[in-house]
């Protein structure tokens, strides 16, 4: 058996002794606190990014590019993995976790500035980030390279995604969306693993942001306001 496998097996174990009857009160049911929609990157702990323990706090979505949107034949709707706990289990925060040097992102600015391909499952991916950062491909300055690039489109991206759940008939008035970028390549700070916050609730104007969120006033930035 691989290697890899049996370490993860060892690593179970101990978090199942770790974690015991951490679960006697959501073994029947749950209500997060919220939905996090984050990328499926093996550098984005998604639990551990909240320095979150508690089994049931959080419903975390993933996938590469965090995506909120679902193609079906009735055309793009909001994906049901992230629509579940606003639906069924009382959830009314939603967070769409961005984070730099996304892989999602590069492959889709490559493809959209030029010749790219991929298997055609990932290229289902891109395809479905494609269609809403072509506008920010063409908006973005001319003397960026292509790290500086990269980066203003995941805040694009982010603000497109937090555009695509407001503005969706099925996602409940009652529920806050929020955007943020996970920076762990001092891109904002040297303070690795911190969370910035580029959008509430549609709200991208940093120093609005900021008078009208004072006590996170400190965690408000962006690299880009177009």
């Amino acid at each position: 058996m691989d290697e890899s496998f049996v370490d993860l097996l060892e690593r179970n174990a101990d978090h199942a002794r770790a974690f015991g009857d951490r679960f006697d009160e959501v073994q029947e049911a749950q209500h997060p606190v919220a939905v996090t929609v984050c990328c499926s990157d093996s550098r984005v702990l998604q639990d551990s990014i909240w320095n979150n323990d508690e089994p049931g706090r959080i419903f975390s979505s993933g996938n590469i590019g965090n995506r909120v949107v679902q193609r079906t034949t009735d055309g793009e709707v909001v994906s049901g993995d992230v629509l579940y706990p606003l639906l069924h289990t009382g959830t009314q925060l939603a967070v769409v976790v961005g984070h730099t040097g996304c892989g999602a992102v590069t492959a889709t600015y490559d493809g959209l500035s030029g010749d790219a391909s991929d298997a055609p499952g990932i290229e289902h991916c891109i395809d479905l980030l494609g269609s809403h950062l072509a506008a920010g491909v063409e908006a973005l300055p001319d003397d960026l390279d292509r790290r500086e690039a990269v980066n203003r489109l995941v805040e694009y991206n982010v603000d497109r995604q937090v555009q695509f759940l407001r503005e969706s008939d099925d996602v409940p008035d009652a529920v806050d969306v929020v955007g943020v970028v996970y920076d762990f390549q001092d891109v904002y700070s040297d303070r690795r693993g911190e969370v910035q916050v580029i959008n509430v609730e549609g709200e991208t104007d940093v120093e609005a942001l900021r008078e009208a969120h004072p006590e996170v006033a400190d965690r408000i930035d962006r690299l880009w306001e177009y």
